[in-house]
């Protein structure tokens, strides 16, 4: 059996900007274990699956070289971009069933906006373990599905040098995110998810669930301009909608091949 595969930057304006997600859109459901390879012989920090049901919607599902995970938004951008060009080109709304629930994207031109959960972390004890694997102290901790540390300075967040087995080894959380304010931007962020075997996510969209509401709060403000500032950099349109969050930007294609795995 052979199907297409693509890879889109997402978050990009031009390709080798954003965080590249594999993609393959398909028929019928490979085994779990199928796609599971795939991602691993791929290599990038996800590849989404996605089936069709009815007009519109799709079953959506994301793999990690270290496994499925609840949510994802750089491969749910990528994943849109997919559809609305190759697939339904004439819809501008795909609707997403996920394990996080129905994820809607709109096309609005070159921007696709996704409606995802808004998730606000909680307070955490800083301990001298997280410290000692950031190499550096943070101003504050919280925790959600990642731990997320605030951080004084943007150079601090560009700047940062964590050791990702230390990292790792953390016992709290999926990932670990760092953020600062920043004088060109609202905020700016970066994603490391070494237990994931990703050691940086150029540009996470699910992180921004948490940051979007953190700092919406801080900042008093229900639209944001975000940058990643891995070396990759993304930028992210940013909007509170009281228990959502829609998260925009851009993305271009890199590759469309084809996977013979049979």
């Amino acid at each position: 059996m052979n199907m297409k595969y693509y890879v889109v930057d997402a978050f990009a304006e031009n390709v080798f900007e954003g965080n590249p997600a594999g993609v393959c859109v398909m028929d019928a459901w490979l085994s779990e274990e199928l796609m599971q390879k795939i991602a691993i012989e791929n290599n990038l920090s996800e590849t989404a699956f996605a089936v069709k049901e009815e007009d519109e919607l799709y079953r959506l599902r994301w793999f990690t070289p270290g496994g499925e995970i609840d949510l994802c938004g750089h491969a749910t951008l990528a994943t849109a971009y997919v559809i609305t060009n190759f697939y339904d080109t004439d819809s501008k709304r795909i609707r997403f069933k996920t394990l996080s629930g129905e994820l809607t994207v709109i096309r609005n031109g070159e921007l696709y906006e996704m409606d995802f959960p808004s998730r606000m972390p909680e307070t955490q004890p800083l301990t001298d373990q997280m410290v000692e694997a950031l190499g550096i102290r943070p101003s504050e901790a919280y925790l959600g599905r990642d731990l997320m540390f605030l951080l004084e300075s943007e150079s601090d967040v560009i700047n940062l040098e964590p050791d990702f087995s230390k990292l790792a080894g953390l016992p709290e959380g999926l990932g670990v995110l760092v953020t600062a304010r920043s004088d060109e931007y609202d905020f700016v962020s970066r994603c490391f998810f070494p237990k994931l075997n990703v050691n940086e996510d150029p540009v996470c969209g699910s992180a921004h669930c948490n940051f979007i509401p953190f700092w919406a709060a801080r900042l008093n403000k229900q639209e944001m301009t975000a940058r990643q500032v891995s070396k990759r950099g993304g930028t992210l349109y940013c909007k509170l909608a009281g228990d959502r969050v829609t998260i925009s930007g851009r993305a271009a294609l890199y590759s469309i091949a084809e996977l013979y795995v049979a």
